[in-house]
C-alpha cells in the first residue's frame, strides 16, 4: 500500500492536481456535463459528483484520525451510489462549485491535521487498514485519473511526473498484492525494473505514463513493448 508523508511538497502536488482539474471543467455547459465520460455508465456529471462527494468522505477519515472516534468514509455502497446519482442531476456550475469547495475544505483539513494523527489507524471504504498517509495517495490518485476520465482533453501523458509516479507506484502495489495476476516483469522505458509479478516472467515495458495508463485501465497498452503479448490482468479497483 503506497503512502506518502505529509510534507509541503506533497500538499503542493495535491493542490496543483485539484487546480488542474478545476481549470479543465470550470466552463462546462450543462450539455457538456451531461455527455458521457470515459467511465462506462457515467456522464461527466457523475465523475464530478463523485469527486465532490469523495473529498468530504476522505475528510471524515481525517476526523477519525484526529479524534480517535470512528468516522466511516461512507455509510455504505448504496448510500455512496445514491449520493453520486443525486449530485449528477445538478447544473454544471453547481457541480463544479461543489468540487471546488470540497477540495478546498479537504486540503485545509489535511494540512491542519496534527502530527500524532498521521500515525493513527483508520479504515477506508476499500477495507484496508492504514494511516492518513494513505489517504493522501488516494486523494491524489482520484484527482489525477478522474481528470482523464472526464474526457476534457487531458491524457495520462499530461500528468506531471511527481504525481504520475506516486499514482503508478500505487497501482503497481495493488497488483503486487492482487490475486490472479500472471507472471511478468514490468520495466520502464529506461530499463528500470518496477515490479516482478508472481516471480517474474515476460517483460512488459514502456514509458511510465504508458504503463500507468494500461495498468489503471485507461488505455489498451498498444504502445507498450510486450514481445510475449500483454498479460491479462484482473480489474483494478
Amino acid at each position: 500500500m503506497k503512502e506518502i508523508d505529509p510534507t509541503p511538497l506533497a500538499f503542493r502536488e495535491l493542490d496543483r492536481a485539484a487546480e488542474r482539474l478545476l481549470a479543465a471543467v470550470e466552463t462546462l455547459s450543462d450539455a457538456e456535463a451531461a455527455a458521457p465520460s470515459r467511465l462506462p455508465g457515467w456522464t461527466r456529471a457523475h465523475v464530478l459528483s463523485h469527486l465532490a462527494a469523495q473529498a468530504p468522505a476522505l475528510e471524515r477519515l481525517l476526523s477519525w484520525a484526529r479524534t480517535g472516534v470512528r468516522n466511516d468514509q461512507y455509510a455504505g455502497r448504496e448510500a455512496r451510489d445514491a449520493e453520486i446519482e443525486a449530485g449528477a442531476l445538478l447544473p454544471a456550475a453547481a457541480l463544479v462549485a461543489r468540487v471546488r469547495d470540497s477540495a478546498r475544505s479537504w486540503q485545509r483539513a489535511a494540512e491542519a491535521l496534527p502530527e500524532p494523527a498521521w500515525d493513527a489507524t483508520i479504515v477506508p471504504f476499500t477495507g484496508e487498514t492504514c494511516t492518513p498517509r494513505r489517504i493522501l495517495v488516494i486523494r491524489l490518485r482520484e484527482l489525477v485519473l478522474h481528470l482523464i476520465d472526464l474526457d476534457v482533453g487531458h491524457e495520462v501523458a499530461d500528468v506531471p511526473a511527481p504525481a504520475r509516479d506516486i499514482v503508478l507506484d500505487d497501482v503497481v502495489g495493488y497488483y503486487a498484492e492482487a490475486e490472479k495476476v500472471p507472471a511478468f516483469t514490468l520495466r520502464d522505458a529506461e530499463g528500470g525494473e518496477l515490479a516482478r509479478f508472481d516471480g517474474g516472467g515476460p517483460v512488459v515495458s514502456g514509458t511510465r505514463a504508458e504503463l500507468l495508463a494500461w495498468l489503471s485501465g485507461r488505455d489498451d497498452g498498444a504502445l507498450l513493448d510486450a514481445p510475449g503479448g500483454l498479460p491479462v490482468l484482473p480489474p483494478w479497483l
